[in-house]
């Protein structure tokens, strides 16, 4: 039963000695051919319940503009989420939007652990490399792309982009400013749609949160970032507005909750 076969993640600039690493949880929509498409249809895959629509293309642009490294998951999140403790009931979902997923309608606990130990796993231990690798010289900031749907349960979702943060809001503070200044008319969500201290942010709260790491999590408007056009626009407004921010002596220590 250790077939799977997919790339459990996608490493770019592993050499890059930046202070910076970014990740993206939902970067793909691969299912291995062992897994039959879980029963859906290769339409179903391309929607959002597959994968963060963009969310892959921004990451990797911006790790060439930052010249940093970038940890992108090589599996759809409906084969095991990423972004969630192996042990949560949204890990591996039978119902998503709506749709159901027939191939994850009976998963028992051997089959759990399997799509765990060779998919899951491995995407979190180059995440915790690539953070040791960062720390040899300085403290590391982690950054985390994702994207959300324009309108969810008939309801219109507002925001161009959201800052997801904890609570340590070192970068998210600067940030923010910088996309008042920079980039005035677009409107920019505080934990919005998603929260920074939720289930949704497993991988930043794992990997930097609790470890007093400077982080930050994008969530940028999938028909914003659905087209070449759009995902080079966002990747020069991510880069402009961490420009200044990434520069702070602030986020160069270990951040100790008060």
């Amino acid at each position: 039963m250790d077939a799977i076969a997919a790339k459990p993640f996608e490493l770019i600039n592993a050499d890059s000695r930046a202070a910076v690493v970014l990740i993206c949880d939902h970067a793909s929509r691969s299912v291995p051919v062992d897994l039959d498409n879980l029963g859906l249809t290769e339409e179903h895959i391309r929607r959002h319940i597959g994968w963060d629509i963009g969310a892959g293309e921004v990451t990797r642009a911006l790790a060439r503009e930052l010249g940093a490294p970038a940890i992108l998951a090589g599996f759809s999140r409906l084969i095991i989420d990423p972004n969630r403790e192996p042990c949560h009931p949204d890990s591996i979902r039978g119902l998503s939007d709506g749709i159901v997923v027939p191939g994850n309608q009976s998963v028992d606990r051997g089959e759990a652990a399997r799509r765990a130990r060779l998919l899951y796993h491995p995407y979190h231990q180059a995440i915790e490399r690539a953070l040791r690798h960062a720390a040899t010289e300085t403290v590391p900031v982690l950054i985390s792309v994702h994207s959300f749907t324009p309108v969810m349960d008939a309801v219109a979702r507002p925001w161009h982009a959201a800052l997801l943060h904890g609570d340590d809001a070192r970068l998210v503070a600067p940030v923010q400013a910088a996309f008042t200044a920079l980039y005035p008319d677009l409107t920019i969500g505080d934990n919005e749609p998603y929260t920074g201290y939720s289930h949704h942010s497993y991988s930043v709260l794992h990997h930097a949160e609790r470890h007093g790491l400077p982080n930050i999590t994008f969530e940028i408007r999938q028909d914003l970032i659905d087209s070449p056009a759009g995902t080079g626009l966002w990747t020069g407004i991510l880069r402009d507005v961490l420009a200044g921010p990434l520069a702070e002596e602030s986020l160069r220590h270990i951040w100790e909750r008060a």
